[in-house]
């Protein structure tokens, strides 16, 4: 039975961080499990940089965007050394169980911690990239969705006053799931992302088709890392091929901030509470997720080294829908 619990927000801080900190404390009060939480993510560990949290530290937060507890990269956490000294803070510390709310890198950090500290460690899928495997959805994703999508909304009013082709980058350097989300419910006329080659021709031939069809606005959403130099290089090689002006927008880390979604403050409740009653019953080196609705656990590695898919019915709607 644990008796002390360690929660940390890693890497880049995604909106529902906060409701899932909440979750995992007021879960572990329930079950006499005092909670502590370190600063600055793994920064934190070694610095021995800490907080007990009780029910009242975490009032008023499942609203709130960011992390009351920071988060930080941590370049001496990469080295044995300091995968040590943080192995031996949290076991000065008397932690059982450590709960890792990150990507995949703040996961990844998680295994290596393992081979120095003999505790629990459990993950929650903490990015909006929603890029993990082991879980259908990852907590900020929908919120990332929705911010990006408002402002998506915004420039298709510009686009359509001014008859111009709008090339608006989302984030996403590895993967395109907030592209692909955002440009099938934002009306896109194509969708780039990292997991598909863009074919340039054939962007110049679907802008040329949609003015013949009379539409007086296009909308690309780029993800970051589907083309060499982003939206802005893309925009200046279609535009000098093209003769057609065409603009490229940059949404960058607006993505990131902001009031969680209701569907985020609820799958961040659903998986913190779940990951401390899995802590509570002994299990190791998991990722908690969410599947067909069904809450479940996934091999550490896993999350990683599987590649997650892209849904390939929404690529195949969106021509059919966008024309």
């Amino acid at each position: 039975m644990i008796k002390r619990l360690g929660v940390i927000t890693s890497g880049g801080d995604s909106p529902g961080m906060n409701a899932a900190l909440r979750a995992i404390v007021r879960t572990a009060i329930h079950h006499n499990v005092a909670t502590f939480g370190f600063l600055q993510a793994y920064q934190g560990l070694i610095d021995n940089a800490y907080v007990e949290l009780n029910s009242r530290s975490v009032s008023n937060i499942i609203q709130r965007g960011g992390t009351i507890i920071r988060s930080a990269r941590c370049k001496a956490f990469k080295t044995p050394e300091g995968q040590a000294q943080a192995a031996a803070n949290l076991t000065a510390l008397e932690i059982d169980a450590l709960m890792v709310i990150g990507g995949d890198g703040s996961l990844q950090g998680a295994t290596k911690l393992a081979e120095h500290w003999p505790g629990q460690i459990i993950g929650l899928p903490g990015t909006i990239d929603n890029d993990l495997w082991g879980t259908d959805y990852t907590i900020g994703y929908f919120t990332a969705l929705d911010t990006a999508l408002h402002a998506i909304d915004k420039i298709r009013d510009t686009a359509d006053a001014i008859d111009r082709v709008f090339l608006i980058e989302v984030m996403g350097r590895m993967a395109g799931f907030i592209a692909e989300g955002v440009g099938v419910s934002g009306g896109a006329e194509a969708i780039l992302v990292p997991e598909r080659p863009v074919d340039v021709d054939v962007l110049i031939q679907d802008m040329n088709q949609a003015k013949q069809k009379g539409k007086v606005s296009f909308i690309m959403i780029v993800a970051e890392g589907a083309y060499p130099g982003g939206a802005s290089a893309l925009a200046h090689l279609l535009e000098e091929r093209s003769g057609v002006e065409c603009k490229p927008c940059i949404l960058g880390h607006v993505q990131r901030g902001g009031s969680p979604t209701a569907l985020d403050r609820i799958l961040a409740s659903k998986l913190g509470a779940f990951a401390v009653e899995q802590a509570l019953l002994g299990v190791s080196n998991v990722m908690a997720g969410i599947i067909n609705n069904e809450l479940v656990l996934t091999p550490m590695e896993q999350t990683w080294q599987n590649k997650k898919s892209l849904d390939p019915y929404l690529f195949k709607i969106q021509k059919i829908l966008s024309q």
